[in-house]
Parts: structure tokens; C-alpha cells; sequence
């Protein structure tokens, strides 16, 4: 049996695959967060498209409809009532008015919820508390370097390398 990275299974671990194991680890917490973020945002702007939309169909209902369907109903009430023109041209009128409202009060209700949607600040606030728990992180103490492995013998070393 082994491990994820193919080390067996109760096997020491050196400094580096734990340092590798650990760089990969937070490179996909990075990215799975990035991820949420974007599908948090993209359920909000679709919120605030929804609500847009409403808003659109109201202003359009009201403007294109008023002349025509004030003429038809007014005519219509009149038709089936006997009452004066000009009550049964304000009654067209306030049913118009009453379907643009509920119109208006639908995008109402999703541009709230699309302006309540904090996704992305709440990713923000979770990449800053993994970034204050990495920040407290201390590394180990290194060992002392023997004599002949001093800083600038190790430069040398890499320089002579690349």
C-alpha cells in the first residue's frame, strides 16, 4: 500500500515531498477558490440580468401597449357596459399600469438578491484568513552549515551550473 505521491505508507517523508505535498495542496485551495469565485459572480451578474430583463419588459409593455390596448379595452368596457368613453378609457388605462407595476416589483425583487449576493467577498475573505495562518506559519530551524558548504561556496556552485 502507498501514499498519494507513491511514498509507502508510514514511510518518512523528507522536507521536500513535504514542502511539494504542501505547494500542490495550496496551489489547488488557490484554484478551486478562483473557481468559486467565478461561479459566485456569474449567479449574481445572472441575478442582475434577470432583473434588467423585468425592467426592460415593463417599459416596453407600458410604452407599446398603452395606445392599442387602451383603444381595445376601452371600447371593449363600453361594448359590455353602457358607461361614459372616457371612465372605460381610464380603466384600460389603470390595467396597464397594474401589469407594469407587478413587472417593476419582479425586477425589484431580484435586484435585491442580485445586490445581497456577496460571493466574491466572501472567497476574499477566505483566501485573507489562509493567507493569515500561512503568514503565522514558522519554518523549521536549519542545521548549520559545515565549513565547506558556506553560502558563497553554494553560489559559486550554481553560478558555474546555469
Amino acid at each position: 500500500m502507498s501514499a498519494p505521491d507513491g511514498s509507502p505508507v508510514g514511510a518518512e517523508r523528507s522536507i521536500g515531498q513535504l514542502f511539494a505535498s504542501a505547494t500542490a495542496d495550496m496551489s489547488a485551495l488557490v484554484h478551486d477558490e478562483i473557481a468559486l469565485a467565478k461561479a459566485q459572480l456569474k449567479q449574481d451578474v445572472k441575478r442582475g440580468a434577470t432583473s434588467g430583463g423585468a425592467f426592460t419588459a415593463a417599459g416596453v409593455l407600458l410604452l407599446f401597449s398603452l395606445p392599442m390596448l387602451n383603444f381595445a379595452l376601452a371600447y371593449g368596457i363600453r361594448t359590455w357596459s353602457d358607461w361614459n368613453l372616457a371612465l372605460c378609457f381610464l380603466l384600460s388605462f389603470a390595467a396597464n399600469v397594474l401589469i407594469a407595476l407587478v413587472l417593476a416589483l419582479i425586477g425589484v425583487v431580484f435586484a435585491k438578491k442580485a445586490k445581497k449576493g456577496r460571493g466574491p467577498q466572501k472567497v476574499a475573505a477566505s483566501v485573507k484568513e489562509t493567507a493569515g495562518v500561512l503568514q503565522k506559519a514558522k519554518p523549521h530551524p536549519r542545521p548549520e552549515l559545515p565549513e565547506d558548504r558556506v553560502p558563497q561556496a553554494i553560489e559559486a556552485v550554481a553560478r558555474s551550473s546555469s
